[in-house]
């Protein structure tokens, strides 16, 4: 049971405002597992939106500046300033962690910019390290110390979730893909389907760690309907029918994972 308004009530408020699909898998996920996931995920909120939510690049740079001195002050031991997040993140986190945080910052600066990608590589490192970062550090919280299946599954969700929100990126004025031809898509669909596909032949997680690895059970679909209809991307049609979501959040949690 969580406390109504102690920190972690709040991260789960924060979850659930900004990250929906994200907050259903955790309270699909043992109670156990929550008290882990939603101060993580609640970070993730905090920088994904840092970016967006000023037009003075130099305020957006001091925002995502104010999220690595805490993970500074995390992984050097020393006391962590008092925030909502912050504060039960800082249980949670050990120095390796850390750095994989400071590396998703760190590629979030490039939202910062309205340029689009040098090319596919430059995408390919950003949603590894926000994406696939997040997941990865997600399930080490739980109990997972290698993460391989983590961070193929997480890169994939990125690509996915990214495809989802090409529009709202173009409505903003950001040039969010280096190519945007129906064939490139294509490919960049199968390439992240290829990813589902290492994840589930890589060693199995065991225990509450599955439960970081839930918010890819509808990555497959996203990445499915991209790959037989390209234009779904232009016309903000990737995320599948209600559902087909349901469904594929049901068959994870038999499954254990995604």
């Amino acid at each position: 049971m969580i406390e109504e308004g102690s920190d972690l009530w709040n991260c789960a408020v924060q979850v659930e405002r900004s990250d929906p699909e994200r907050f259903a898998t955790v309270m699909a996920a043992p109670v156990a597992a929550r008290a882990v996931l939603f101060p993580i995920y609640a970070f993730n909120a905090e920088v994904s939106r840092a970016p967006w939510v000023t037009a003075e690049p130099m305020i957006a740079e001091m925002r995502l500046q104010w999220w690595r001195d805490v993970l500074d002050e995390i992984a050097t031991g020393g006391p962590v300033r008092r925030h909502e997040v912050a504060t039960p993140l800082a249980a949670l986190l050990d120095k390796e962690a850390c750095a994989v945080l400071d590396a998703l910052i760190e590629a979030r600066r490039a939202d910062i910019e309205r340029a689009p990608f040098g090319d596919e590589a430059a995408l390919w490192a950003y949603l590894e390290a926000t994406g696939g970062g997040l997941m990865t550090v997600s399930a080490r919280a739980l109990g997972e110390p290698y993460g391989r299946r983590a961070q193929a599954a997480g890169t994939a969700l990125a690509l996915a979730n990214y495809l989802r929100a090409v529009p709202e990126l173009e409505a903003r004025g950001k040039l969010p893909l280096p190519d945007g031809r129906p064939e490139a898509l294509r490919a960049l669909a199968q390439r992240g389907l290829d990813l589902l596909q290492q994840a589930r032949r890589a060693p199995g997680v065991s225990g509450t760690a599955r439960a970081a690895l839930m918010p890819a059970s509808i990555a497959g679909a996203m990445l499915r309907r991209v790959r037989a209809r390209p234009a779904h991307v232009a016309d903000g049609t990737v995320m599948p029918p209600e559902a087909a979501v349901r469904w594929a959040r049901l068959r994870a949690s038999l499954r254990g994972g995604f």
